[in-house]
């Protein structure tokens, strides 16, 4: 039987040692600040990113990888005898799935390509879980039905402390950017089915927390937590108010937090959170 081995992309928001551990191949996104161009988590720290934010002229912009990245990788990995399951950030947010799925129709490798319809620790859900089970001797079949069932108990949050980066980017309005910074307003959305939607307003951390912990304990009543993750950019005060109140509410506390990648602090800016879990 073939080995399997994970490929993911560089919005997985997961730690080095992590993916060491479970010897998963990272293919990064670039970035380009003011004319500058990166390697994300390669040429470029999430942090080092924020301070370049911070001072650039214009709003950075992201790429996927080239459909040429991949298709070296794949051959390469087919080449050493492994099957391979490639997991990517939502394909409703970038091109990355697409590329992969180019790039997986021209490999002379087996190649899976998955639209994890998620990012960031929502993503390394799935990658994590995957690798586990490879390492297992599962097939790829049992992996991918496995997948659905965590891609479906998933939940993503997204709350934004400043609207600078949303006006940049052409997400609001300048009008209404300006109402909701003298209203102090701290927008929340959900990610679904690789979409964002806006689903609150509040004007506080402890009206963010509050929030949040409210749907994590609503959605674990009568299941089990499988896993917490948050991600954020330069917030680690509300980080561990949240973390607090996690485990004040529910008695979790194995949760995995990290820096998040510079594809979502760009469009977020910095002081912003994501917050996923899933249960079942």
């Amino acid at each position: 039987m073939p080995k399997i081995k994970i490929v993911t992309d560089s919005t997985v928001d997961m730690s080095n040692e992590m993916i060491k551990k479970y010897g998963i191949e990272v293919v990064p996104l670039s970035l380009s600040i003011d004319g500058e161009n990166f390697l994300d988590r390669v040429d470029i720290t999430p942090s080092e990113f924020i301070r370049k934010m911070n001072a650039a002229q214009e709003l950075p912009k992201s790429s996927q990888p080239p459909v040429g990245v991949f298709l070296e990788l794949y051959d390469k990995l087919g080449e050493d005898g492994y099957d391979i399951l490639s997991i990517h950030m939502s394909n409703g947010l970038s091109g990355t799935v697409n590329s992969a799925e180019n790039a997986a129709a021209l490999s002379k490798a087996n190649v899976t390509v998955i639209d994890s319809l998620f990012i960031s620790k929502a993503l390394s859900f799935q990658v994590v879980e995957a690798a586990q089970m490879a390492e297992d001797g599962k097939t790829i079949e049992e992996i991918l039905s496995r997948l659905e069932t965590i891609r479906s108990q998933t939940k993503l949050f997204v709350v934004v402390e400043k609207l600078d980066n949303l006006v940049k980017g052409g997400r609001i309005g300048k009008g209404k950017a300006l109402i909701g910074s003298l209203l102090h307003i701290k927008p929340i959305a959900s990610l679904e089915n690789g979409v964002y939607h806006p689903l609150a307003n509040v004007r506080s951390h402890a009206q963010v927390v509050k929030y949040l912990v409210k749907n994590l304990a609503e959605d674990a009543m009568g299941k089990t937590i499988k896993k917490i993750g948050i991600a954020h950019a330069e917030a680690s005060e509300l980080v561990a108010k949240l973390k607090t109140a996690i485990f004040t509410t529910t008695g979790y506390e194995n949760i995995d937090i990290e820096f998040t990648t510079p594809i979502i602090s760009t469009h977020t800016g910095a002081g912003a959170i994501g917050f996923m879990y899933y249960v079942e």
